[in-house]
């Protein structure tokens, strides 16, 4: 930790003195962190609901179409793409970067909503459907997850089938008794030192893309740290952090507070439930909770991993995955 601490430590230092010389350094594009897709032609694309964003597909358009949502929010899909071997099993594989998340395009901050992350999964779905009995299926993620029960919520006879990895709370008091019991820092902890050592050098403002996704990026190195209650061993691999959509969202929650459970009851299709062995903080009495919302619903727990468990156990997810699916197809 100690000589990764000093790494960080270098390279802001150097970027510190680069600004010196050139006040537009730090924050010009591509300095920092990735491009997005409105600024580099070569990444693939669509155009919906008034954004641009990162999109990836795999396997047939005919088959029955299978939209991964990764976790965040602000986060992107590069760890969950093991998913795409599900392309071989007769599924048609969709990523894309949520709105202001990974490689998309970056908006204002005061332009997020649910409802408007909720349109553009609409807009997704209408983009690549091939035919108006195409089955649907939504696999999510933690944030991702929460944001699949919000659609059937939603709209409960849009989708044929949810599967849901540790979503991270389905309503207000839920996030916030997870967040309790997962995220917790030790103020005086190395890990700690490295993120406030970082704002001595580099301070964004809002709508600073570039600076505040750099920031982010390091800091969350936090979520693998030693001991930490999810089970998360090190790091996955992510593109860009879009921290102006999280940081929107949170507000969001601790301003208006969100409830995706109001008509679940609706949704009398079988969900599928998946929790980490190794995480302490969701565990089988948490995904209990969250499942009970639901009708009809089956809980598994992936052995050997925590959180992150598509990308660090992926082959103990996928046949729960693939079951359940071809149960559905």
């Amino acid at each position: 930790m100690k000589n990764k601490m000093l790494y960080s430590a270098v390279v802001v230092l150097s970027i510190f003195f680069l600004s010196c010389e050139n006040d537009n350094e730090i924050d010009g594009v591509g300095k920092l962190v990735p491009k997005t897709v409105d600024q580099d032609a070569s990444l693939p694309s669509i155009f919906v609901n008034g954004t641009q964003l990162h999109a990836q597909t795999f396997g047939n358009p005919n088959n029955p179409m299978l939209i991964f949502l990764h976790g965040g929010p602000g986060s992107d899909y590069r760890n969950g793409l093991n998913v795409q071997q599900l392309a071989n099993e007769g599924y048609y594989v969709i990523f894309y970067d949520q709105r202001g998340s990974g490689l998309s395009k970056r908006h204002d901050k005061n332009t997020y909503s649910i409802q408007l992350v909720l349109d553009d999964l609409t807009e997704v779905i209408k983009y690549y459907r091939t035919s108006a009995d195409q089955k649907v299926f939504l696999f999510g993620h933690s944030w991702g997850a929460m944001l699949g029960t919000a659609y059937v919520n939603k709209y409960p006879d849009k989708i044929n089938g949810l599967i849901l990895a540790e979503p991270g709370g389905l309503n207000k008091k839920l996030l916030d008794d997870y967040g309790e019991m997962s995220r917790k820092i030790n103020i005086f902890s190395e890990v700690t030192s490295n993120l406030l050592y970082v704002d001595q050098f580099i301070t964004g403002k809002e709508n600073q893309h570039e600076i505040l996704d750099y920031k982010y990026g390091i800091s969350s190195s936090f979520s693998y740290a030693k001991n930490n209650k999810e089970g998360i061993p090190g790091p996955s691999p992510f593109w860009r952090i879009g921290t102006t959509v999280l940081e929107s969202f949170t507000d969001i929650a601790e301003n208006d507070g969100f409830d995706f459970t109001t008509n679940l009851n609706q949704y009398q299709t079988k969900v599928l439930f998946l929790y980490g062995e190794l995480n302490q903080s969701y565990g089988l009495s948490f995904a209990q909770k969250e499942a009970a919302y639901f009708p009809n619903s089956e809980i598994s727990e992936v052995k050997g991993t925590g959180h992150e468990m598509i990308y660090f156990k992926w082959e103990n997810v996928h046949p729960l995955v693939l079951n359940y699916l071809n149960n559905l197809k």
